[in-house]
């Protein structure tokens, strides 16, 4: 049973690890909206996130396969772009709701 809490425990620390990596990734984004905004270019560039998608699977050694790490960063660059357009808002200021 050891082996099993120990397995756990670091899913646990990885797992804090992610939401502090999201929230830096999050943290760009929301300084990349900012600039955008000042640049004039609209929140959504396809072309961008077809090259972020291209990496991420390229550098993919697996357990997961392309198409899994494909389908979460499409869900993390949506809650990304989310975060852009609402930096780019009149106030331009990040809010926790």
């Amino acid at each position: 049973m050891s082996d099993l809490d120990g397995w756990r425990k670091r899913i646990d620390e990885i797992d804090q690890e992610l939401v502090r990596l999201l929230n830096e990734r999050s943290q760009c984004a929301v300084e990349i909206g900012h600039l955008k905004k000042k640049l004039n270019l609209p929140a959504w560039q396809p072309e961008r996130e077809a090259e972020i998608l291209r990496h991420v699977v390229k550098s993919n050694p697996g357990p997961l396969d392309d198409a899994a790490i494909r389908r979460l960063f499409e869900r993390i660059i949506d809650e990304a772009r989310s975060l852009e357009r609402h930096s780019m808002d009149e106030s331009g200021k990040f809010r926790k709701e």
